[in-house]
């Protein structure tokens, strides 16, 4: 195959020694091996690590991390910040890389989300380079905060909405990360033929890496652990926990502990909750890098997958945890309808509960550590349903067809 240039926009990019998704890392990686060049695009995301320390000059600095040439902007970012400066945020990297497409050479184009605006710069080289464009959907927007009641202003819906609509149209392929985001990229007149499904992957071969066993201060080793890994705003609906493990406390399970690992803009409001109920079956911890959750994980007893209950995202998010929690062969827990429910449902590797349902919630952990054989049966099963549907050697092959179709 010929060698292929790929300019690839990812503002909230992260290597494994990050405490985020590696999915563009993998994907980038995956290119290197197969002999083509790859440009990463990115900002300084706060829960990321691009693997540049160098300081920024004017603005950006530049290297090259496991032959991944990379170029990163000064523009630090935080789930915490408030919207008005993440939009901020977003907007200038959209101007920066606007730059970058229209000087650099390369020969396709790859942006993915979020946020919506990484579409630009590809928008820009379609149309005034002719470039080949490929866009990665994670999450629909709009209609994501506008589910969920983040964005009201009619303008900036209206604005998103186009915006949306211009970045579909523009590429020449898109790639979306679960069903509801394939059905919700046709729904604006998109070609099944130009869209492909591929999903957040398992990182196998990294969770068969365990270098040490660790659990949270507070957490002792004869107590069943449940785990939630990820960040703690507002779309996560982490109240659903905390009332749950009152549930528990009330009970008298004293046994089972929920570790809280991550950070985000409502962590503090969820501490304080903890905090006024008198909770000590809850444990928060700092994120913490890919190869250190590895050793949490090893040690853990089930993974929490945790999300508001705003139905869309039953169909239309594909979370990073989920695959992590499989990798590492966990049970998982899941407290909201759609695909994953039904993944959990069908090979019986964890519990899928109704959304806001403490009591079913409490039922599902003290089921799950009161049946330890049962339990381990469910965490093989998933282990294998990460080898043998989500690997993401198997993914990251069918992304590159899939990017480097469009080259041609």
């Amino acid at each position: 195959m010929k060698k292929v240039k790929v300019l690839y926009f990812h503002q909230h990019f992260s290597t494994p020694k990050g405490s985020s998704g590696i999915r563009s890392y993998q994907m980038a990686r995956n290119l290197v091996r197969n002999g083509h060049q790859v440009t990463m695009v990115c900002g300084s995301y706060g829960g990321g690590n691009t693997g540049l320390d160098t300081p920024f000059l004017k603005g950006k600095r530049t290297g090259q991390v496991d032959g991944i040439s990379i170029i990163e902007f000064d523009l630090a970012y935080s789930n915490a910040d408030s919207f008005v400066k993440r939009s901020l945020t977003f907007l200038k990297f959209a101007v920066k890389s606007i730059g970058i497409a229209l000087r650099h050479n390369y020969d396709v184009v790859f942006a993915t989300t979020t946020p919506l605006t990484a579409g630009i710069p590809g928008i820009f080289a379609r149309w005034l380079r002719r470039k080949p464009f490929v866009f990665e959907v994670r999450d629909l927007w709009p209609e994501l905060p506008k589910a969920m009641g983040v964005i009201k202003n009619p303008v900036v819906l209206g604005a998103m909405s186009l915006l949306e609509w211009l970045s579909y149209r523009s590429a020449h392929r898109c790639i979306g990360l679960s069903p509801g985001i394939v059905d919700g990229i046709t729904s604006r007149g998109v070609s099944k033929e130009r869209i492909e499904l591929v999903p957040n992957g398992c990182d196998v071969e990294i969770f068969n890496q365990v270098e040490k066993h660790w659990r949270p201060e507070g957490i002792c080793d004869n107590h069943f652990m449940a785990v939630f890994t990820g960040t703690h705003g507002q779309a996560n609906g982490l109240c659903a926990v905390v009332a749950a493990a009152e549930v528990l406390q009330n009970r008298g399970r004293e046994d089972i502990k929920i570790a809280l690992v991550g950070d985000g803009k409502n962590k503090p409001q969820i501490q304080d909750m903890v905090r006024k109920k008198g909770l000590d079956n809850i444990v928060f911890h700092a994120p913490v890098p890919k190869q250190k959750l590895v050793g949490l994980m090893a040690n853990a007893d089930i993974g929490l997958q945790i999300l508001a209950n705003v139905p869309a995202f039953y169909y239309g998010t594909s979370p990073n945890k989920f695959f992590d929690y499989i990798s590492a062969g966990l049970p998982v827990l899941n407290n909201y309808p759609g695909w994953l429910a039904g993944l959990i449902e069908q090979y019986d590797c964890g519990y899928a509960v109704a959304p806001d349902d403490a009591e079913a919630f409490a039922d599902a952990l003290e089921h799950a550590a009161d049946n330890q054989r049962e339990l381990k049966a469910k965490g093989q099963r998933a282990r294998e349903l990460a080898e043998q549907q989500f690997n993401r050697s198997d993914l990251a092959n069918k992304w590159l067809n899939w990017v480097l179709g469009a080259a041609k």
